[in-house]
Order: C-alpha cells, then sequence, then structure tokens
C-alpha cells in the first residue's frame, strides 16, 4: 500500500522544519524522587542532544546532569525537574527542586563514598552556579543548581559571581 492511499498518513510537508543548529531550543523533564530518576535524565539528556547534534558536549553534559539530578535525590523528598536551554555556542542544564538548601562543596576524602558531585562540576563545566526560589504565589520556591557548557572556541558568556555558600 502507498502513502497516498492511506487517508490519514503523515506527509513531509505536514513535519515542522528541524531547528537549526545556532538557533535557541528548550526542554524539560520532570522525574519524582526516585533513584531512578537521574539515570533517565542522563539518558533523556543523551537523546535530546544526539537529535540536536551538539555532540562534543554530551559526555560532560550528562556526567553534571547526573550529578546535579543525584543531589536533588538524595537531598530532597520531592521530584525535580531538568531543564536544557540551548543558547548557541552555549548549552545550559538547570535542575530544580523543592529543598531550598543549595549544594555545596565540601572536602571529600578518599575513603567516602558520597560528597564529590559539587567538585566534579566545579571542575568540568563552564560556568555553574544556583539560586533559592522564595515559594508564595509565584511558584513553589526551592532552589535551581545549574551549569553551563560553551563549544570549544565559541565564547562563554559572562556571568555573575558564584553565591558563597556555593563557592565555600
Amino acid at each position: 500500500m502507498r502513502t497516498e492511499d492511506v487517508p490519514d498518513a503523515p506527509h513531509a510537508a505536514d513535519h515542522p522544519v528541524p531547528i537549526p543548529f545556532t538557533e535557541p531550543w528548550q526542554y524539560e523533564l520532570g522525574f519524582p524522587c526516585d533513584p531512578r530518576g537521574p539515570r533517565i535524565a542522563r539518558v533523556a539528556l543523551r537523546a535530546i542532544l544526539d537529535a540536536h547534534e551538539p555532540a562534543e558536549l554530551s559526555y560532560r553534559a550528562e556526567l553534571l546532569t547526573y550529578e546535579l539530578a543525584t543531589n536533588s535525590v538524595r537531598h530532597t523528598k520531592t521530584g525535580a525537574t531538568v531543564r536544557l536551554h540551548w543558547l548557541y555556542p552555549v548549552l545550559r542544564v538547570s535542575v530544580w527542586d523543592a529543598s531550598p538548601d543549595l549544594p555545596r562543596r565540601c572536602a571529600a576524602s578518599a575513603d567516602r563514598e558520597a560528597g564529590r558531585g559539587m567538585a566534579i562540576v566545579e571542575l568540568v563545566a563552564d560556568r555553574w552556579g544556583g539560586c533559592v526560589i522564595g515559594g508564595g504565589a509565584d511558584g513553589p520556591g526551592g532552589k535551581t543548581a545549574w551549569f553551563e557548557l560553551a563549544l570549544a572556541g565559541g565564547p562563554v558568556p559572562p556571568g555573575p559571581a558564584l553565591p558563597s555558600a556555593l563557592a565555600a
């Protein structure tokens, strides 16, 4: 059977044109407070970056997204949201959760099983930070931790200094 013979078959003209590489886009994924959530977020991020083709950012973005999402699952009792925002040549990934406590970099000894996540973010990200979001009529509150990665040779946009709670 040919496509023309099927009355409701999609045609190429029915689909939007793919977003050009240099055009902005944004995706958002919410997940529950579940230990599988960070892996699901990482896999979804990989699929999005594979589709949009900034491949050189994939490995670092996956690693850092996993670290921030893991912090949310370990240290809160609510779900989290991962948002990817591409503004050529920079990818910003942010993770929101309902806890107002910003993640902190702490000195992790060799015998500790945890505590290296924010140190990894600091080493691998081009920029990173976070902010507390007040609750109330504007929304549920909580915090957002984020990082940015820039394509090689692309400018890293200037940004605000890190809050002292994150830089400590």
